[in-house]
């Protein structure tokens, strides 16, 4: 009885550390890649909760019925028709209910994703065999090299001239497959000044992979003066 009722206050503390821990984390998405990262730190805890709650069990279970002697033969009890189906639907039941749980975030964080800030600075953007070109509104182009403010939403509408190419900045969590003949979006909120990778991550070719670039990431007057000093350049 004793053992029972220690592993029934086992998993009654960690149920209630999980809920605990995940109200402080789940305080706002400040953008995107909060949100994925946050999912992703859900999808961890849910997977230690669950697996040291399955260890726990079968690891007592192995000892309550194992063999005492060489020559016995383990036994655990007769369970009956209605025990064992028990026993195979509640676990079932328990990963089915966090993995709904899991899909139904990731559906909710999806849509909050696709809602572009009305405020986002918005920037074209061409794909082609091998190299990323970025059109700024004020009429500045750029080649492999995205220049942008940082605590500013960043929108990037996008197409391809010639093959499907895959944009994807890893710092920001944000990934979009960009096909010739139309136009798609994404958007992403800088916040640290820095240089962060993009790359393509579908194969476009034999050059693929040098087709790579760089986020920079700038604080508001200096891009500014940046933008200034590049227009200048065209006059």
């Amino acid at each position: 009885m004793r053992c029972k009722h220690y592993f029934a206050s086992i998993i009654v503390s960690l149920s209630l550390s999980f809920l605990f821990i995940n109200n402080l984390y789940a305080k706002g998405i400040a953008d995107p890649a909060e949100g994925w990262n946050h999912l992703w730190y859900e999808l961890m805890v849910d997977i230690i909760i669950i697996g040291v709650i399955f260890a726990v069990l079968t690891l007592y279970l192995l000892l309550r019925y194992r063999r005492k002697q060489p020559d016995e033969e383990g036994q655990g009890p007769e369970l009956s028709p209605l025990a064992a189906l028990g026993w195979a639907l509640i676990p079932t039941f328990i990963f089915l209910a966090d993995d709904i749980f899991l899909g139904a975030k990731n559906f909710e964080l999806w849509n909050k994703y696709r809602n572009i800030p009305e405020n986002a600075y918005a920037i074209n953007l061409e794909s082609a065999m091998w190299s990323w070109e970025f059109n700024y509104p004020e009429g500045i182009k750029a080649t492999n090299e995205l220049r942008v403010p940082a605590g500013e939403p960043i929108m990037l509408k996008m197409t391809s001239r010639d093959v499907v190419h895959n944009l994807f900045i890893p710092e920001y969590k944000v990934k979009w497959e960009i096909r010739p003949g139309t136009m798609d979006t994404i958007w992403f909120y800088p916040k640290k000044t820095g240089e962060y990778v993009m790359t393509c991550v579908e194969f476009c070719g034999v050059l693929h992979s040098s087709m790579h670039g760089k986020v920079i990431v700038m604080q508001k007057d200096e891009f500014s003066k940046w933008i200034e000093t590049e227009k200048n350049k065209i006059k």
